[in-house]
């Protein structure tokens, strides 16, 4: 039994992984053949009669440590400079305000035509809300790096105001000053938490000599995010301060105080760092999936009643987007269809008090919004403009050569 598990687990990934070298070409979001191949397992075990052991207590568990993964790594990745600050505030907006009216603009629906209390209403509408950087982020690697550093800020900045929203919302059952005040009082806590993690994180990073130190750097950072969920603060604030510091290491090489963290040693070992983080987000993120595939039962991926909701739900994502996109006069048309719901809404949901679920907010509901949000988002990046392809790197000496001038343009 045991071979035969994991002989099938390694099998899997495998799979996962060619899923994953093939989505540039196939355009079909490694998520969406996860996702197949997870309920695909279940149907084999149920016609084989093969008992396994209830898998769904693991769901949260994997979601929340992909989820801190993902946002590590997007962030690593970014470049921050001065004159991205606009780029950062538009993403920010089109992270923020489609996330308020969608979900204030559901939670209202359900009332008016449920009867059901609003705030309840809020809390189960938020998850649906949110754009999950666990299938945004490795699609738009395929992007040229302007869209890709865009949607890498507005999905990690989604995730972290919808998980701040939700938990607003989902600790407090009513709302007055000294609410507003503890929540203040929560995001100056981390901000600080963040600001003194970092710096401490960094000086490991820079001074552990033992042949095993990414390791116990990573359990560092998924410990610190846990004692702050405890204590119900935004520990992806953390995650995300972290991953643009150690990514953005060489730009502050020109202050004296970065000289104690030794800048030289620190970004080679920021490049290891990455590449672990990466190995680590993949696994993490297939093992989600393919577990998430597998608890899906047919019934539900066909329930009619949940589809309704589903596609106003997507209908009203997308109309959304359009009138903001058009707002903030971002043209870029691939990007329209870059709101895909996933691991962060799965996560939001599971989270949500029993004695504030609703029947209408059911996992057929979840479901089916991810499935739609991932085949829109597949169908947008093969009809989307060729143009915003990520262009093919030049070889390092002919860019170095055009940076000092020695290449006349033509």
């Amino acid at each position: 039994m045991t071979t035969g598990i994991l002989i099938t687990i390694c099998s899997l990934l495998i799979a996962a992984y060619l899923f994953d070298i093939s989505a540039p070409r196939t355009r079909i979001p490694t998520v969406i053949l996860l996702l197949a191949m997870g309920w695909g397992m279940r149907q084999g075990t149920e016609w084989f009669y093969i008992a396994l052991p209830n898998l769904e207590p693991v769901l949260p568990l994997l979601g929340t440590i992909g989820l801190i993964l993902i946002v590590f790594e997007g962030t690593l990745e970014l470049d921050f400079e001065r004159k991205k600050l606009p780029m950062i505030a538009k993403a920010t907006m089109m992270a923020l305000v489609p996330l308020a009216l969608l979900s204030f603009g559901l939670a209202w629906a359900v009332n008016w035509l449920q009867g059901a209390p609003f705030l309840v209403a809020l809390n189960n509408a938020i998850p649906f809300a949110v754009i999950s950087s666990a299938i945004a982020i490795p699609t738009a690697k395929a992007f040229k790096k302007a869209d890709k550093e865009f949607v890498i800020y507005e999905s990690s900045i989604s995730d972290i105001l919808g998980v701040l929203l939700f938990n607003f919302v989902t600790l407090n059952a009513t709302f007055d000053a000294g609410t507003f005040g503890t929540f203040g009082l929560q995001l100056l806590a981390i901000l600080a938490i963040s600001f003194f993690a970092t710096l401490g994180l960094a000086f490991l990073l820079s001074r552990i000599k033992h042949h095993v130190k990414f390791a116990p750097i990573v359990v560092i950072i998924v410990l610190v995010y846990g004692i702050s969920k405890a204590y119900h603060l935004p520990g992806l604030v953390l995650i995300m301060a972290l991953g643009l510091f150690l990514g953005n290491v060489a730009r502050f090489s020109g202050y004296q105080w970065i000289q104690r963290f030794r800048p030289d040693v620190l970004e080679q070992e920021v490049l290891k760092l990455k590449e672990l983080v990466v190995e680590g987000t993949f696994l993490v993120r297939s093992m989600f999936f393919l577990l998430f595939g597998f608890q899906i039962e047919t019934t539900e991926l066909l329930n009619p009643d949940s589809a309704v909701w589903a596609l106003g739900i997507c209908t009203g994502i997308y109309v959304i987007r359009v009138i903001f996109l058009t707002i903030m006069r971002i043209e870029r048309r691939r990007l329209l269809f870059i709101v895909p719901r996933g691991l962060i809404t799965v996560l939001l949901f599971l989270s949500i008090p029993l004695e504030r679920n609703l029947p209408l907010f059911s996992q057929s509901l979840v479901i089916q919004v991810v499935l739609i949000s991932s085949l829109m988002m597949m169908l947008g990046t093969i009809f989307g403009n060729s143009t915003e392809v990520e262009a093919i790197e030049q070889p390092k000496h002919l860019e170095e050569s055009i940076q000092t001038g020695q290449v006349e343009e033509n």
